[in-house]
């Protein structure tokens, strides 16, 4: 079990009241993180309507993302994208009795706070969207919902977890079809885990200082993650996954759980897969349980793939640098 540490004294995001006479904390980091410590182990899909969220439940998936076009159209309608219609995220919540995410913008505070307001159970702030500021994310502290964000490497996951992020998901590109840019930066992620916990064994803080100011993170974020030997918060794959065999091979990597969208709902058949992909991050350790999952799909009813290295567009490159 990791340690849910990490309060902030001054967050305006933890709401204190009382309900029926009983005193409720809201917004704590325990609360926000714990929640994303319960979808551990399970699959978030990508859905745009409600017959979408249907078959993600029926499926067996843990949560649903809501978004106004999934990765792959968003790639092909170009334009600005924004979070989606708050209509059909209340009609989705209305419809499945597993928790509901939805997309805001980079750096998109107010359309972070609509989201909060509509009472959606956790919020991302994500790069398939257009950024709203190339240079800010949004102060995560100040909300209520827990959020997440999308990260490439160490250094850019500790930066959002130190803004507030409460769950982070390893990048990969998405829309593609294709899984080896998640698989590059969940291992970028491990090598540089292991380089600061090798580190930390050491007893060098004068090392650990230097990995900080690398990071552009505070010494203690470094120091709490080394001691840990992980992120200190849970750590999803996204971008790219449109198998089975993807979604295990992520699990067998670190990752904590599977977000998946385009390759579900893209594919010609979208309810076997969706039952495959689940299957597979829950035994992604018991081959046989993976291959059953592969039998359950038709690599010719696949998303076609796409070359990242020929992307005129790769989303998983907004936002990095701040």
């Amino acid at each position: 079990m990791l340690p849910l540490s990490g309060e902030r004294k001054d967050a305006k995001g933890i709401i204190f009241d009382k309900i029926n006479s009983v005193d409720t904390l809201r917004g704590s980091s325990t609360v926000k993180r714990g929640f994303a410590h319960m979808l551990k182990n399970g699959v978030v899909m990508d859905v745009t309507t409600v017959e979408q969220a249907q078959i993600a439940e029926e499926a067996g998936a843990v949560s649903v993302m809501v978004l106004d076009k999934l990765p792959s159209e968003v790639r092909k309608a170009g334009g600005v994208a924004r979070t989606a219609s708050i209509r059909i995220i209340e009609d989705i919540m209305d419809s499945v009795t597993i928790p509901v995410m939805a997309k805001c913008r980079i750096g998109h505070v107010n359309e972070a706070l609509v989201l909060q307001e509509t009472d959606v159970d956790m919020i991302d702030e994500s790069e398939v969207l257009t950024p709203a500021d190339e240079l800010r994310h949004i102060w995560k502290w100040d909300f209520t919902t827990p959020v997440v964000n999308g990260a490439r490497s160490l250094a850019e996951a500790l930066r959002r977890i130190e803004e507030g992020a409460s769950m982070i998901r390893t990048k990969g590109e998405p829309g593609t079809g294709n899984v080896a840019e998640a698989i590059k930066h969940i291992k970028k992620v491990n090598d540089e885990l292991r380089t600061i916990k090798s580190i930390y064994d050491s007893g060098d803080n004068q090392d650990l200082v230097r990995m900080a100011r690398e990071f552009k993170v505070s010494y203690d974020i470094v120091e709490q993650t080394a001691k840990l030997g992980r992120l200190p918060v849970v750590n999803f794959a996204a971008g790219g996954i449109a198998t089975p065999a993807d979604a295990a091979y992520l699990m067998s990597l670190g990752c904590d759980g599977i977000f998946v969208g385009s390759g579900i709902f893209n594919s010609d058949d979208a309810r076997e897969r969706a039952r495959a992909i689940v299957l597979a991050t829950t035994f992604w350790n018991e081959s046989d349980k993976v291959k059953e999952a592969q039998k359950m799909i038709d690599e010719r009813q696949s998303m076609i793939g796409l070359d990242v290295n020929t992307l005129e567009l790769r989303m998983q490159d907004r936002g990095g640098s701040a």
